[in-house]
């Protein structure tokens, strides 16, 4: 993969792919604080596909819905991938903490898009792919279960909400690279799409606190959930996407649990374990290679043959 791939190339798709994952990081804390506040999960998704889909209005307006790329499929897989894990990852953080939302939503989706794409676009899943989630799926359930995760207990309705959210953003990912659409198109078609289909529904939900938050707790939401997450990291994860494939661009997903764990400490005074540590240390190596970063070609044999010995 690597001797194919330019490293100033791998660079600007790495960059783009980090900077996504830092906004998605920050995304699942603050929304955890939201949570902890004075803002329900509907209230949250509201106000990220209002602002989101009022700013990206005109654009889909000049742009249009690309259905002679995305066929209705494609468009449902759009609209829906982008807006479902808002609801299915807020609902979660219900019942489990936020660093088992970034373990088990973008830490797990990478494969979710690699198993897609090798079924979908033909995208080969290679042994160097192999090699780099056999390092990144130890590290995703160490930082679930580090952080208290149990069988059994209700944190894993969480955990099924989170998982059913990486899937959805797969899905999202596989469409977009399919038909080859840029990365602001597809964000202004899933923040248009789920804005005219939810704000209707959520007028007629009771019990929304929209009204009674403080000015603060709505600014901090409407600008990370309305702008950074629904439209800015959108861009950069279609950018990486475009430069990497969708496999490879979407690896860096995986580092959104490290990166959640480490802005809890700040934000939620959740501090990482020894274990978490290695876990990041993990997901990192993982990443690089699955993403395709340039490394010598003779050492996957040596690493593969460290594999197999270990099984």
């Amino acid at each position: 993969m690597s001797s194919v791939r330019h490293s100033p190339q791998y660079l600007q798709g790495a960059l783009c792919g980090i900077a996504a994952v830092s906004i998605w990081s920050g995304w699942i804390v603050v929304a955890r604080l939201g949570l902890r506040t004075s803002l329900t999960p509907w209230d949250i998704a509201a106000l990220r596909f209002g602002v989101a889909g009022v700013l990206l209005l005109p654009y889909v307006w000049r742009r249009g819905l690309a259905i002679d790329r995305l066929g209705w499929s494609g468009l449902v897989a759009i609209v829906l991938g982008g807006a479902a894990p808002v609801f299915l990852a807020n609902a979660g953080l219900l019942f489990a903490p936020a660093a088992h939302a970034g373990a088990f939503f973008p830490g797990v989706m990478p494969l979710m898009v690699a198993l897609l794409a090798a079924g979908l676009l033909q995208e080969p899943f290679t042994r160097t792919k192999r090699i780099g989630f056999a390092f990144i799926l130890p590290g995703v359930l160490a930082i679930a279960w580090g952080s208290g995760g149990e069988v059994g207990s209700l944190q894993n309705l969480g955990h099924g909400l989170f998982l059913g959210a990486g899937l959805a953003w797969a899905l999202y990912t596989i469409a977009m690279r399919k038909a080859r659409l840029d990365g602001l198109h597809a964000a202004a078609i899933s923040a248009v799409g789920s804005m005219c289909l939810y704000l209707p529904v959520f007028a007629l939900l009771p019990g929304s606190k929209l009204a009674s938050a403080p000015w603060g707790d709505l600014a901090l939401q409407a600008v990370v959930q309305g702008v950074l997450t629904a439209i800015v990291s959108l861009l950069l994860f279609g950018r990486a996407v475009s430069i990497l494939g969708a496999s490879s661009g979407a690896a860096f997903a995986a580092l959104c649990p490290a990166m959640t764990a480490v802005l809890g400490i700040p934000i939620l005074g959740e501090w990482p374990s020894l274990l978490d540590w290695v876990a990041i240390s993990l997901i990192s190596a993982g990443v690089y290679i699955v993403s395709g970063g340039p490394i010598r070609l003779r050492a996957l044999p040596l690493m593969a043959d460290a594999a197999r010995d270990r099984r």
